[in-house]
């Protein structure tokens, strides 16, 4: 049986501090249940060497925001050009840098204040939501085929026709089912209709810009100004973001 391993990394210029948030992380793949390693950093140039050299790849991250040289946000945002689809969790005492944060795709915010009650869920929250994204799989069946697709892989699904057409990074294929009969068989809280025709895998949104869903690989999908206020609170709510 295949048994994937959560590779963690937790960043604060403090040692004391990195290696508290290292063991909570510890203790929430536990109780999670899932197997898991956890590695830590003081110092931001290393890890985005780690990353951006060596190839080290990480499931989820655990972020200072404000550390000298390279701070938690201009590290997040060069981390994402390497993984893509890492979680990133921002640990700070200034509460302004969330309208940042949102823009970078950032699971979840959390305060300096209020570390104790809110990093354990949050972590477990994360852990959980890459569980899903790992397990669950979307079948295309007829005469003379039979496809699963894993639903972490679509990018977007969108009208074609009557029918429906699915899109990962690795190509696209045609379904003879309805744009809405597909997404009613999804039943996936990642997947909202960003138009009519129209519906985008959440975990694969970098960012909203003039009206535009930015997606990995540089795909931009436009939003119908009747769905742009929903998709935002959507995304707000699904990475779990807390002003």
């Amino acid at each position: 049986m295949y048994v994937k391993v959560l590779r963690i990394a937790v960043c604060d210029d403090e040692n004391e501090t990195a290696n508290c948030h290292a063991r909570m992380a510890e203790a929430c793949l536990r109780e999670c249940k899932s197997v898991g390693e956890v590695s830590t950093y003081t110092r931001s140039e290393n890890l985005l060497y780690d990353i951006t050299e060596d190839g080290m790849h990480y499931d989820l991250l655990l972020l200072d925001i404000e550390m000298p040289g390279i701070n938690g946000m201009e590290l997040a945002e060069k981390v994402r050009l390497f993984l893509p689809r890492v979680k990133m969790i921002f640990i700070t005492s200034h509460i302004e840098y969330a309208v940042d944060a949102f823009e970078l795709n950032i699971f979840r915010y959390v305060p300096k204040g209020e570390l104790t009650k809110r990093l354990p869920a949050a972590i477990k929250d994360a852990v959980e939501l890459l569980g899903l994204e790992e397990g669950s799989f979307y079948t295309i069946q007829t005469n003379s085929r039979l496809e699963r697709i894993p639903c972490r892989e679509i990018c977007y699904i969108e009208r074609d026709g009557k029918n429906a057409r699915i899109v990962t990074f690795r190509g696209a294929s045609r379904v003879r089912k309805s744009l809405q009969q597909v997404f009613e068989e999804l039943a996936a809280e990642e997947f909202l209709y960003i138009d009519r025709g129209c519906i985008v895998n959440l975990i694969h949104i970098l960012q909203i810009k003039d009206g535009m869903a930015v997606l990995e690989n540089e795909i931009t999908l436009p939003i119908s100004r009747s769905h742009l206020k929903q998709v935002k609170e959507r995304i707000n709510t699904y990475w779990g973001m807390h002003i």
